[in-house]
């Protein structure tokens, strides 16, 4: 079966599978859940498109679920990770930043604007960051018009939190969270992967073998927002699934 027969595409976007495949409006009114947003931006997106994709993936969310709003929106900015160990020690740098401190600090920045104008449209009722230390909040959090009010923290090297780091929250009326989310959660051997024409392929993107079907070009994953809506009064997961934005390159810009 082709992919153009379940996908879907406009004057900027395909869509795999198409919208027509989407249905994962919730059953009951919206106050009767709690629905949480957790949004990667990944390493290779660019600094200045993180604003929209936190807009596209806000609005892929928002519709999947036919709501108006989340609970809860958390953002994992690449580049940053908790270090336990580093924390422990009451080392300056409780993080370890991949890029320059500047230039990512300004980046997340600029980024957060558009988290603080979805909380101000109510669009996202509290906001939160992921694998923030306490040196990277010290720097982050002056910055700020409006607070994260959560900080989640990857549990799967750190399974108690540091005294420090905890003592450092309660100080900032800030909320610790933790995970056990991938670090890395969408390579890009995978996603060429489920996107060619393996076994448990999609077809959609052109591989050796594939005859020349398919499209052709790199593909480089920008961001994964992951969402769950928990039923408030039997605590089940009603609702939950994940989108990707994924970035093709024709051969021929190369």
């Amino acid at each position: 079966m082709p992919y153009s027969s379940w996908t879907s595409m406009d004057s900027e976007f395909l869509y795999i599978p198409s919208k027509a495949f989407q249905a994962g409006q919730l059953s009951e009114e919206r106050s009767q859940y709690a629905i949480t947003v957790k949004l990667f931006l990944l390493p290779k997106s660019s600094f200045s498109d993180w604003r929209l994709h936190l807009q596209d993936a806000i609005a892929a969310v928002l519709e999947e679920l036919g709501v108006d709003s989340v609970d809860l929106l958390i953002v994992s900015f690449p580049g940053i990770s908790f270090d336990a160990e580093s924390e422990e020690r009451g080392d300056c740098g409780s993080a370890s930043i991949s890029a320059s401190d500047t230039e990512l600090l300004d980046a997340t920045i600029e980024a957060w604007r558009e988290v603080e104008t979805l909380n101000s449209k109510a669009v996202a009722l509290q906001i939160g960051v992921a694998e923030f230390g306490r040196e990277q909040l010290q720097r982050f959090l002056p910055e700020t018009l409006r607070r994260p009010t959560v900080d989640q923290i990857n549990v799967t090297d750190c399974h108690v939190l540091p005294e420090s780091m905890m003592l450092f929250a309660k100080q900032e009326n800030l909320e610790l969270l933790t995970h056990n989310d991938c670090t890395n959660i969408l390579p890009e051997g995978t996603l060429r992967e489920l996107l060619g024409h393996g076994e448990k392929g999609a077809g959609v993107l052109a591989s050796s073998g594939s005859d020349g079907k398919g499209l052709k070009g790199d593909v480089t994953p920008q961001w994964v927002v992951k969402y769950t809506a928990v039923d408030r009064d039997r605590g089940v997961i009603e609702n939950k699934g994940y989108f990707a934005s994924v970035e093709l390159t024709d051969e021929a810009s190369l």
